[in-house]
């Protein structure tokens, strides 16, 4: 049953650069810097920096339509709790589907980034370690710190992310003051073109998923519908800024190398060499190693707490529903997402898949799901405020922009068709989308109950404060 007392989690346990830190690490700043901005720049080019900052308008549309239900309710289980209150318990199913889904994937994204920066620091010492062994310790790890205390995972994320932002930006200062702030050639947007930035911004919004993982932890913050709300548009405009100015840092110092920009792997070593910083080599990729890890860190414990209410409603297994009686934390969700997020990688490596292809490919399977429960929720809201009374013409604006900007990735992550495997991936989600739908349409006419269950829960911990813009 949802009124479990047993099933609660440990409340007022996170203040708000807590619960920041868990948005901030699963967009995860360092991962965009170290590996994406070179895949961005193939398509964009000169207008990196703007795709970037195009991307971050277009999902602050999607954060204002998701924080019209932050702002006045907060429980645990994110968009899958506040899509229901739009579109009911079948709407709601499907974003937990979507959700899931997106956490899983782009958590074995973290687990793939440790390993590969593990290993170039062991490198450095003439030592391998299998790809396996590394995704085992971080998988391990994270669930360590995951299963016992929310606010240890919080506070340690924020730490190891903040260290690997910081070395970076000393790199990107150093580089503008080599080469000067203005780069005539990125502000006149030289040689680029309309659809080049637009394929370009669908890595863009790839980079900026995660935004809303603040919102998983309704039950557990400080003062929710003040700190998850301001927590959801910071942790986006924080990173997108970071990611404006480090795009355009990386395209100015590495103007004029061999090989551009778009075939170096490891970007930010290199303009530590060109800025006669080498020995900044070793605490970047410490940092970004470390970063990875809070990556899949953030995305175990919020991935957790989908599958904590589904569980709870019955939608999943009811023990999926529990949390620990003496951690409070949703353990045995926490133990299935973390076994998981080590099994597909772990397949992949057996079969031959190197850990930077994996990175690219679990990467990008996960972003769909975040894409459709962006989707969901922009829909949600303002069929939420017309149920309330409270519909007003803003609130159609601001769902109708997030939906059509959200189109671009959609769109461009299938036209114009790109290379194997990446062509496919779309259809593969689709398919697990599709499974997920059939499921619970047979759940809920098997056991009506199940249905009304959620209702009843969407409606005893709905809020009812009036809307704002």
């Amino acid at each position: 049953m949802v009124t479990q007392k047993a099933s609660r989690l440990r409340a007022n346990c996170l203040n708000f650069a807590e619960v920041l830190a868990q948005g901030i690490a699963l967009i995860s700043p360092t991962m965009t810097a170290a590996l994406i901005v070179p895949l961005t720049f193939s398509s964009a080019g000169e207008a990196t920096w703007l795709a970037y900052l195009f991307g971050t308008v277009m999902l602050l549309f999607v954060a204002f339509n998701l924080n019209q239900f932050a702002s006045r309710s907060a429980s645990a289980g994110s968009m899958y709790i506040y899509t229901g209150r739009g579109l009911g318990p079948l709407g709601s199913t499907l974003s937990g589907w979507c959700l899931v889904w997106a956490y899983l994937f782009i958590g074995m994204a973290g687990l793939t980034g440790f390993s590969i920066f593990a290993n170039q620091l062991l490198g450095l010492v003439g030592i391998h370690v299998p790809d396996i062994l590394l995704f085992a310790i971080c998988a391990g790890v994270a669930w360590l710190i995951a299963y016992r205390d929310v606010t240890l995972s919080s506070i340690l994320m924020l730490a190891l992310e903040g260290i690997s932002v910081t070395l970076i930006l000393l790199l990107a200062l150093v580089v503008l003051t080599k080469h000067g702030v203005v780069d005539r050639a990125q502000l006149t947007l030289q040689g680029s073109s309309l659809s080049g930035i637009s394929l370009g911004v669908v890595a863009c919004i790839f980079s900026l998923v995660g935004f809303e993982a603040p919102t998983a932890f309704g039950e557990e913050a400080k003062h929710p519908l003040k700190s998850i709300p301001l927590a959801v548009l910071w942790s986006l405009i924080l990173t997108g800024l970071f990611f404006v100015f480090i795009s355009y840092t990386q395209v100015a110092g590495l103007s004029t190398h061999n090989p551009p920009l778009d075939k170096i792997d490891a970007p930010l070593n290199v303009l530590s060499d060109l800025v006669h910083l080498s020995f900044l080599k070793v605490p970047i990729s410490l940092g970004a190693m470390t970063s990875f890890f809070a990556l899949a860190l953030s995305c175990l414990s919020s991935g957790a707490r989908i599958l904590y209410p589904m569980g709870r409603h019955g939608v999943f297994h009811s023990s999926l529903g529990r949390a620990h009686t003496t951690n409070l934390t949703p353990h045995v969700a926490i133990t299935l997402v973390a076994a998981l997020m080590f099994a597909v990688p772990t397949v992949m490596s057996l079969f031959g898949r190197a850990a930077s292809d994996a990175f690219g490919d679990v990467g990008t399977l996960g972003a769909f799901g975040f894409l459709f429960a962006y989707f969901l929720i922009s829909i949600a809201a303002p069929v939420y405020l017309y149920r309330k009374g409270w519909l007003r013409p803003g609130h159609i604006f601001l769902s109708a922009m997030a939906v059509l900007f959200l189109l671009v990735p959609a769109v461009g992550s299938v036209y114009p068709v790109p290379a194997y495997p990446a062509n496919i991936f779309p259809y593969l989600f689709l398919i697990y989308f599709a499974i997920g739908a059939a499921w619970f349409l047979w759940l809920f006419n098997r056991s009506p109950q199940v249905m009304e269950e959620i209702k009843q829960d969407f409606e005893t911990t709905a809020g009812d404060l009036a809307p704002t813009l």
